[in-house]
């Protein structure tokens, strides 16, 4: 299993790893700092840098088919690292950055749609969520109005971990309708925004306040379904 240091401190952007696997599927190391693809977040992108000075390019991070394996794809072309070496790992911090501030904005998005989430995407400039509205109608004006307070409002936006038990207990705590968070871990992770603002299971990567977002437009509001609404949202800078 990798340690996946990413989900205590998000804002590290790099750390010293040694490989330990490498075949066609990427590269496994026994830490890193690299998010794999889930929950809508895109896998972070970067560089491996051998101790020789010379680097690879990783171009996806993704999810193995065993529990806590992390694969970190090479660019075509590129000729893998050995097992057993020694390697810097470091993200493209700007796009993974961006990553992090709206997927903070799509939580407060959840805060200002009272409904249920069927679907979504993170992206480094614009990220959309899917709510099974019921009869809701959906203001375009005033769900952007809402996400920008919130954003000025500098709430903190806090990881911490409960247990299976906790859940299981609290299912209004689990907003999306399709996909559940993964138990049997033991503990779930959940991000907290408050004080009262958002609190959900979530493993991705995310701001320490919501001021950090900056401001974003809502670009529009799509009919995909007889109940179903897709919010776009956009950061502005």
């Amino acid at each position: 299993m990798t340690d996946e240091i990413f989900r205590e401190d998000a804002y590290l952007r790099s750390c010293e790893a040694v490989v330990t696997a490498a075949g066609p599927a990427g590269i496994e190391l026994d830490c890193t700092v690299f998010y794999p693809m889930g929950g809508g977040q895109p896998g972070d992108i970067g560089t491996l840098r051998r101790t020789d000075g010379t680097s690879v390019a990783i171009v996806d991070t993704r999810k193995g088919a065993t529990p806590g394996q992390i694969l970190h794809v090479l660019a075509p072309g590129q000729e893998a690292p050995a097992v057993g070496e020694r390697v810097i790992v470091e993200i493209d911090w700007a796009r993974r950055h961006r990553h992090m501030r709206m997927h903070t904005c799509l939580h407060l998005l959840c805060a200002v749609v009272p409904a249920g989430v069927t679907g979504g995407q993170v992206g480094d400039a614009r990220s959309r969520l899917d709510f099974d509205v019921g009869e809701l109608v959906l203001d375009k004006a005033a769900i952007e109005t809402r996400l920008n307070e919130l954003i000025a409002g500098n709430h903190a936006a806090t990881p911490r971990w409960i247990s299976d038990e906790e859940l299981a207990s609290t299912p209004d705590l689990v907003r999306t309708m399709s996909v559940k968070p993964p138990t049997g871990q033991g503990k779930v992770r959940l991000l907290d925004i408050g004080p009262g603002v958002d609190l959900q299971p979530c493993g991705g990567t995310h701001v320490k306040a919501t001021g950090e977002i900056g401001r974003v437009v809502v670009e529009k509001i799509e009919n995909k379904g007889k109940r179903n609404r897709r919010v776009v949202i956009a950061l502005v800078e």
